[in-house]
């Protein structure tokens, strides 16, 4: 194929990548760092919006908070969507697409509508709490919405999807021969597990958590529904700041940093993996 040609067909992508991504985020940067006076944008060059977050204890929390929740919402959706996948690899069960199809479930139905069935289960006067108090085996309902578990669960769920898919894909290639190969060599099925599977679903495991992390940090629907914006996530400051407050270049700010803090994790934890893949490779 000769440069003319691939030229013509990269070029639709890289113009659409340019018009729909990078130049939005350039005009955010830009706009974090004007001023705002009267309703009016003033090009004028001010990092006082970063300055204000990080030395604000209330946005940092915010951040930490947000960060924390994408970890656990992964390392949950990681240990659950784990054996579902490897289940799904194996199996040769007539029942594997009932499966797939409840395992995908959550993504035929608006999110929306989720958090509306997770407040109707984890509510003070919900169904969970509801039976547990009628049967006397508690004498106040528990505390499951309103907070960072009802948010976590209600994430779980909705992310849990992809997890699996992603998984499911990388372990679908591994070579049965090779665990055979092991247990040949004496190895029970844990340790086969352990030292050939696992490691060999390294780069599903990566691409799933990747996939999970950045969706949960970046989530506004659910923390506001199931958690009644009781649970600050940076995705609300932002809102709050942009279409409540007007703060266009605070609101930037907040947002750019979001960005470049979890593209600096995603990197580091590719880094990690890669490392690890060598290490077993």
């Amino acid at each position: 194929m000769t440069r003319g040609a691939r030229v013509l067909l990269l070029g639709p992508y890289v113009l659409l990548l340019v018009v729909f991504f990078v130049a939005p985020l350039a005009l955010m940067l830009a706009i974090s760092f004007s001023r705002q006076s009267y309703g009016q944008l003033d090009w004028t060059f001010t990092p006082q919006h970063y300055v204000h977050f990080f030395s604000d204890a209330y946005y940092l929390g915010v951040l930490a908070d947000t960060l924390w929740l994408g970890v656990i919402t992964t390392a949950a959706s990681l240990l659950l969507g784990y054996p579902l996948a490897y289940h799904l690899a194996l199996t040769r069960s007539r029942w594997k697409p009932l499966l797939i199809v409840f395992i995908l479930s959550p993504l035929l139905v608006g999110i929306v509508i989720r958090c509306y069935g997770w407040m109707i289960l984890l509510a003070d006067r919900g169904l969970i709490n509801e039976s547990l108090v009628l049967h006397g085996w508690l004498a106040k309902p528990l505390p499951l919405m309103y907070n960072k578990f009802g948010v976590t669960v209600a994430l779980v769920h909705v992310f849990l999807p992809f997890m699996v898919l992603s998984l499911t894909g990388v372990l679908k290639r591994i070579e049965p021969q090779l665990i055979e190969a092991a247990q040949t060599l004496g190895a029970s099925p844990r340790r086969a597990f352990f030292e050939v599977t696992l490691p060999l679903s390294l780069p599903g495991i990566l691409a799933g958590s990747l996939l999970v992390f950045s969706l949960a940090i970046s989530s506004f629907v659910v923390p506001i529904l199931v958690g009644g914006f009781k649970v600050h996530v940076l995705p609300m400051i932002v809102y709050e700041q942009v279409l409540s407050v007007f703060d266009w270049p605070f609101g930037a700010a907040n947002a750019f940093v979001l960005l470049v803090i979890s593209v600096v994790l995603i990197a580091v934890y590719i880094k990690v993996t890669e490392r690890a893949l060598r290490g077993i490779v």
